[in-house]
């Protein structure tokens, strides 16, 4: 757990405006799906920060923030990864192509996405939930 929340003038100066913007609305999107804990850590050697949704000890995604860039983070279980499957041609190329370029571990796929704009926010909330069925209409 961070000591201190970084502040908005922090992370705009840190990811630059139009990014943070980006960070914003995407936040906005899975706050309006999901009822869930956030947590603020320190982005291990990667990343400056994690701001990760958890519930009942699961992670939903994690998002990460380092000078210019953000991620976001899923990871798809065996089970996850048989849906995302299903829905795949519902997902932008882009999407997929970030899908099928990532590593998988024996704790399943690791996806990082690294949004510039809302362009893929359709397809993040398809994948999320695959994770988890959105609780708040």
């Amino acid at each position: 757990m961070l000591a201190k929340i970084p502040s908005e003038s922090t992370l705009i100066e840190l990811l630059g405006r139009s990014r943070y913007a980006v960070w914003q609305e995407l936040c906005a999107a899975i706050d309006a799906g999901y009822e869930m804990e956030r947590i603020w850590n320190t982005g291990g050697k990667n990343w400056t920060y994690e701001y990760k949704y958890r519930r009942g000890g699961k992670t939903l995604c994690s998002l990460y923030a380092k000078s210019g860039c953000m991620g976001l983070l899923v990871i798809f279980g065996k089970a996850e990864r048989a849906k995302v499957e299903e829905i795949r041609d519902t997902l932008s190329d882009a999407a997929c192509r970030q899908y099928d370029e990532a590593e998988t571990y024996h704790d399943g796929k690791w996806v990082m996405f690294e949004p510039t704009d809302t362009a893929q926010f359709d397809d993040y909330m398809k994948l999320l939930a695959i994770k988890r069925k959105p609780n708040r209409k």
